[in-house]
């Protein structure tokens, strides 16, 4: 049994079957990649998984707990953060500002919006945001506004956000979109690293199969909401269903 089990998960909107029948189980401590092209369901899937969309049949379950209709604040508490395909941060505040703001979410899901004086005093959580921004090469950015990084950058400070809150479950979606080849590639770096320093499952959405093939111990290929196969990385690059999903191949093409 996975860390987090989604069991018979069905989703339609109007007449758009977008889920049909989803079964998958995501390993402790493993990366598991969500595939396939356009349309497929991956981020409908991922809302699910958050709690954002409740399915019409089926279950979502985190370590043995129901995902399924708990607000944002209560997905964070039992362990799970996400980082969106556009980087969900402040950009009128500086990085360490930014970096307090999980620190201060209360049980309403409610912050404090002057993160920096409401920590005064707190020396001990201060410092961990400062080692999280050094472990994730920002330290020398601490004060320097979101708005003007570059967009590697907002996506390590997403992350550094998302580890701050010490999540078992880290769901990324898209994490390279828009990137350029090197800031992908050190990204994937500080995925890798994230993986094996902090004991963390790594849940990802990806076009970009060089990201894919790098980090992913385990591969989900979806297509039109279902399921078609589910194995490693070297099994399902030659796999006659995958090809026909993303190349309009047949099995029985040459």
């Amino acid at each position: 049994m996975g860390i987090l089990e989604v069991k018979n998960v069905g989703k339609r909107f109007g007449g758009l079957q977008a889920l049909n029948e989803v079964n998958l189980s995501v390993a402790e401590n493993s990366v598991h990649a969500i595939i396939g092209p356009n349309g497929a369901g991956k981020s409908t899937l991922l809302n699910c998984f958050v709690g954002k969309l409740i399915p019409d049949s089926g279950s979502v379950s985190f370590d043995g707990q129901s995902v399924l209709g708990r607000k944002p604040f209560e997905i964070n508490q039992m362990g799970i953060s996400r980082v969106f395909q556009t980087p969900e941060i402040f950009a009128d505040l500086t990085v360490m500002e930014n970096m307090m703001i999980p620190c201060l979410a209360k049980r309403d899901g409610s912050f404090e919006l002057n993160p920096i004086a409401a920590l005064a005093g707190q020396r001990d959580i201060i410092e961990m945001a400062e080692h999280t921004l050094e472990d994730m090469g920002l330290a020398d950015k601490r004060d320097m506004h979101a708005a003007s990084m570059s967009r590697g950058d907002k996506r390590r400070l997403e992350i550094a956000m998302c580890l701050s809150q010490s999540p078992r479950l880290l769901l990324l979606d898209e994490p390279t979109a828009g990137m350029a080849r090197a800031d992908t590639n050190n990204t994937i770096d500080l995925l890798k690293r994230i993986k094996e320093e902090r004991d963390i499952t790594i849940a990802i959405i990806e076009h970009d199969m060089h990201v894919v093939f790098s980090l992913a111990e385990r591969i989900t290929v979806l297509a039109q909401g279902t399921p078609l196969v589910e194995d490693t990385p070297d099994n399902i690059k030659g796999h006659p269903k995958v090809r026909e999903a993303y190349l309009g191949e047949t099995q029985d093409a040459a």
